[in-house]
């Protein structure tokens, strides 16, 4: 798996770097901003790019621009974006295209090395991995649509784990219910939110997309 990291932080640069050439993984370039990130990508053309949101010159959104830019290019680069506090509109403006290999993590999960590495390899794969806290704080920012309003406390549960990415075993397990009951659960979040029955993949991603725009807006 080539990687390609850009981090201003020099100190978390080189800390990602050691820590995933420590578990074998190419890290074919690590560098400090945006320019220097889309120079990377085109030269290397990595499977996989881990981004920090705010880099020089601004500090606001060049990540994000960055990371959006490089996915116009090559639409199979797997992005895992990383941020020190929560930045709704990021988030949803990363999901607003195809959600498939695209992971948003606060800095301070990359400290649970476990945990990181497991949502880098789901993104790898063309995964979603939404931090946690990131789907609790859009879930508290604003109520909700009027129909994801219909859905009840348990689904909405389902839902905010179905935005982390996860499936229905592991569902199923973080909650303590049976499998039939999250089949369940997931047949009444799509049925609620009009989706037309299709592929389920489809309509999870469009079931987590709602919830992020009922949440502060995509588009």
């Amino acid at each position: 798996m080539r990687i390609v990291v850009a981090e201003d932080d020099a100190l978390l640069r080189e800390g990602l770097v050691l820590l995933l050439r420590g578990e074998g993984l190419d890290v074919v370039a690590a560098v400090e901003d945006g320019a220097a990130f889309l120079a990377a990508v085109t030269e290397h053309r990595p499977e996989v790019a881990i981004v920090d949101v705010r880099m020089p010159p601004t500090h606001t959104d060049e990540g994000i621009r960055a990371a959006v830019a490089a996915r116009a290019d090559q639409p199979d680069l797997a992005v895992l974006v990383l941020s020190a506090h929560v930045e709704q509109s990021f988030a949803t403006e990363l999901l607003a295209g195809s959600a498939r290999g695209l992971g948003y993590l606060l800095k301070e999960r990359v400290g649970r090395v476990e945990t990181f590495l497991e949502a880098l390899d789901r993104v790898a794969r063309g995964g979603t991995a939404i931090d946690p806290d990131v789907v609790a704080q859009l879930f508290a920012r604003r109520r909700a649509a009027d129909r994801l309003a219909a859905l009840t406390n348990r689904e909405r549960e389902v839902l905010a784990l179905m935005a982390q990415g996860l499936g229905n075993t592991a569902i199923s397990q973080q909650l303590f219910i049976t499998d039939n009951a999250v089949h369940k659960h997931i047949r009444n979040i799509f049925a609620k939110l009009d989706l037309p029955v299709g592929e389920d993949s489809d309509r999870r991603v469009v079931a987590v997309l709602r919830h992020l725009e009922a949440s502060g807006g995509v588009g």
